[in-house]
């Protein structure tokens, strides 16, 4: 399917690996010009991209830079996608809210949801230009917080009705905003010992990669597998296209059916 995006611009945050560097070459492939934003670029992302910025996107310098960075880059914006996300596995609590100290909030907000905030609201003026679209990346933990570090499923919930608020403010004006929620994917996340999957199974008290083989079974996903960064990113190359053209306000899960309700 050809999704005629080709020589349109686009801005990715947390670009570096995992779904967001999935993303990035995902839309590489149709033709947009990526600039991709991260904490640390790696190699991947510089392949991939027009043009690799670091950047720490938890903060509101952080976030309003890079978008005068992508300007400068390529132009102007014509999507945004707000992927970066997550947080630092070392600075995060898995032992319950009593043990969540008032950092650990605010870290996971300002990453997870304001970080969304403050590059939207930079890089809006140039999308309403053009008549764009931005994807916000949630999760479903969003609606099933168990497992979830404290604080993360929290800011995404936020995070999704932050795009329904902008989804009802700037249809009328032309720009579409949508939000996808993966369940558990085969990302860094999971998959790197040293990051969140290596941490919950440190907890668990069982090996890593008994931790990833079981993750299926513990979360009821009924395909029985963890859902590919890639397959997230044709989503959201589907979600920019005019293919798409009357999709607005809209989350879309893509967790292999681990969610039970709607």
């Amino acid at each position: 399917m050809d999704l005629g995006i080709g020589g349109k611009t686009a801005l990715v945050t947390g670009a570096s690996r995992g779904i967001g560097l999935a993303i990035a070459r995902a839309l590489a492939a149709e033709g947009v010009r990526v600039v991709g934003a991260a904490r640390t670029v790696t190699p991947e992302l510089e392949e991939a991209a027009a043009a690799a910025v670091p950047v720490d996107l938890s903060t509101r310098d952080g976030a309003r830079s890079v978008v005068g960075r992508a300007l400068d880059a390529v132009g102007g914006i014509d999507f945004l996608v707000n992927n970066v996300g997550a947080g630092d596995p070392e600075h995060l609590s898995l032992d319950g809210f009593l043990h969540a100290d008032d950092e650990q909030w605010q870290r996971i907000f300002d990453l997870n949801l304001f970080s969304a905030v403050w590059t939207t609201k930079a890089a809006l003026p140039s999308i309403l230009e053009r008549r764009g679209a931005i994807v916000n990346i949630s999760s479903i933990n969003a609606r099933m917080p168990a497992g979830a570090p404290v604080g993360y499923a929290e800011a995404k919930a936020a995070l999704t009705q932050f795009g329904k608020r902008l989804s009802e403010e700037l249809a009328p004006r032309g720009v579409r905003v949508n939000t996808v929620s993966p369940g558990p994917t085969t990302s860094p996340q999971w998959t790197d010992p040293n990051r969140l999957g290596g941490k919950v199974a440190a907890a668990s008290g069982v090996d890593h990669g008994d931790l990833l083989a079981g993750l299926p079974g513990r979360f009821g996903i009924a395909s029985g597998r963890l859902t590919e960064p890639e397959e997230v990113a044709d989503l959201v190359a589907f979600l920019l296209s005019d293919r798409a053209a009357n999709i607005h306000g809209a989350d879309h899960v893509i967790d292999g059916g681990t969610l039970k309700n709607a």
